[in-house]
């Protein structure tokens, strides 16, 4: 399957996770609630490496280490901001301006990866920014 396939079915899934997560979050600490989805996740991830990867850990360079651990720093920050924008707003609305994380990642490709954008990109990145924002909008 190419990136086309798996990024659909990555929107799929996040689809699925904001309806899912709205309804488990109702009743719950926020935290709470990202804390358990995180060792879901965990005890899923890792399953997946023990059954599929052939590579081992220590062929990880520590480089590949500081950058991954940032990254689920991130990550984190981002489940805990979202489960309680979640818990306090309508899925219908939160999901669209959690999407704004698009734009946000073609901006620091250009300023850090030097990734170069066509005139698709930036016209795409603004209707992003629109839907959310009209959205959002009470």
């Amino acid at each position: 399957m190419s990136w086309f396939g798996w990024a659909c079915l990555s929107a799929l899934f996040a689809g699925l996770t904001a309806v899912l997560a709205k309804v488990g979050v109702k009743d719950v600490d926020s935290n709470l609630a990202t804390a358990i989805r995180t060792v879901v996740i965990l005890i899923f991830a890792w399953t997946i490496v023990l059954w599929r990867t052939t590579q081992p850990l220590t062929a990880v360079t520590g480089r590949a280490w500081m950058f991954l651990v940032l990254s689920g720093l991130a990550t984190g920050a981002s489940w805990l901001c979202y489960f309680r924008a979640l818990q306090l707003g309508d899925a219908s609305r939160v999901a669209p301006v959690d999407k704004l994380s698009v734009v946000v990642a073609m901006v620091l490709a250009v300023l850090f990866l030097h990734e170069h954008l066509s005139w698709q990109h930036w016209i795409g990145g603004g209707l992003i920014v629109s839907g959310a924002v009209l959205l959002a909008w009470p």
